[in-house]
């Protein structure tokens, strides 16, 4: 039996980063030549067997020829002719098109480059395998994920890739991807290291407008510059993300209220422009359409939603009165979901330094919400004087709360 340790693994290992899953691919045997050797058999669409002691999935050499429209319009060949470097042809990018011999007792062998994936590793560069790249609408996507976590390490988009996904994005056929594999791809970019380059390479390739028109509206309306020294909300959006990395690094709930809390920007009337004077509500209702073409949980749209709606009045923490704090707080779920206040800060001081030039200024509201809240959350009903019913006890907390702030920040 021929296996090869294929894909990521062998790719972040010549990264020198910690392998993730290992892939392995099988070369001459036969699903019954598989079954015989005691592997478990789990794919659907094409044979993927699971190993009778590791449990890790090898797969068999296989080709693929398009048959339809969508990721799913492929036809499987996994003969036992298939060879080593066909089923690497069909593999999306170079760097991931690496093989690696194992021996019978698994130690590592030779490797395997017919497409050069070694020497574009060496020079940081996304390139497709071969013309079959066009046939998969997905591979646009996963480019541009590939990009959010490899732009750190000086990576680009070879320019003939990036040709063909101008052409893929120009055919409408992005149009056809399933709305959870558009979410899965743009969940991993968020918790990626910087996923503005996701962004940045969808929008540079025409893509963003099929996948996130809601994002993609938002590149080319301005905003003050005195606020703002980007000005170009769309670029605006991409320094929020990156800086959602670095302070919640690997947290796609955080990266998406970061991604989706300005999207009302592109809804400002043009005679208003450069201000956009109440978009915060006017970013909910595409948030909303967001959400539900991609089937987004809705732990994500809720946190996005309070956000969306609050985080100007978090930036101006300091003009709220203490009962304008405890109403917030109320409006945002923060006594029944606790953690939601401090994921609602985080975010807006993601907002607040992402900005052209003013990434380094300290965030003042943010630990001052999360005190407030802490002392409103201090007060308990069995605090309250005895013999309050009904709505009395409500009413008593809520007036409690408000001191309990008004003590904690100094406010009236």
């Amino acid at each position: 039996m021929q296996v090869y340790l294929v894909g990521g693994a062998v790719r972040d290992a010549l990264l020198g980063q910690t392998p993730g899953d290992r892939d392995y691919v099988v070369v001459g045997q036969t699903p019954e030549s598989m079954l015989s050797a005691g592997f478990k058999p789990v794919g659907r669409d094409f044979p993927v067997f699971l190993h009778p002691r590791t449990g890790e999935e090898y797969a068999l050499a296989r080709t693929e020829r398009k048959s339809g429209r969508g990721y799913r319009g492929f036809v499987v060949d996994a003969d036992p002719s298939v060879t080593l470097e066909d089923d690497l042809q069909r593999r999306d990018f170079t760097i991931n098109a690496i093989a690696q011999a194992l021996a019978d007792d698994g130690t590592p062998g030779a490797l395997a480059d017919p497409y050069g994936g070694a020497r574009d590793l060496e020079a940081r560069v996304l390139r497709h395998v071969g013309p079959a790249f066009v046939e998969d609408p997905l591979r646009v996507l996963r480019a541009a994920r590939f990009m959010a976590r490899f732009a750190p390490l000086g990576f680009t988009v070879a320019p003939e890739t990036m040709a063909l996904m101008r052409e893929m994005a120009d055919s409408g056929e992005l149009a056809e991807l399933v709305p959870e594999r558009v979410w899965q791809e743009l969940r991993r970019a968020l918790a990626s290291a910087e996923p503005s380059a996701f962004l940045r390479t969808l929008h540079d390739c025409g893509a963003l407008s099929a996948v996130l028109p809601e994002v993609e509206a938002l590149y080319g309306v301005p905003q003050r510059a005195e606020y703002h020294p980007e000005v170009d909300t769309g670029v605006h959006v991409e320094l929020v993300c990156d800086m959602a990395a670095q302070l919640a690094p690997g947290d796609d709930l955080i990266g998406f209220a970061a991604l989706t809390h300005d999207l009302g920007k592109a809804r400002t009337p043009e005679h208003v422009l450069p201000k956009h004077i109440g978009h915060e509500r006017a970013g909910l209702a595409p948030l909303r359409t967001l959400c539900d073409r991609l089937r987004v949980p809705n732990d994500h749209y809720q946190l996005a939603a309070h956000v969306c709606r609050e985080h100007l009045n978090v930036h101006r923490f300091d003009e709220l009165r203490a009962q304008t704090v405890v109403e917030l707080i109320q409006r945002c779920d923060g006594f029944r979901r606790p953690d939601r206040i401090a994921q609602i800060a985080l975010v807006c001081e993601a907002d607040k330094r992402g900005r052209a030039g003013l990434q380094d200024v300290p965030y003042l509201p943010g630990p001052a919400l999360r005190a407030a809240h802490a002392a409103a959350c201090a007060v308990r009903a069995s605090d309250l004087p005895a013999g309050l019913e009904g709505p009395a006890i409500g009413e008593a907390l809520r007036r409690a709360r408000i001191r309990a702030v008004a003590e904690a920040t100094g406010k009236r």
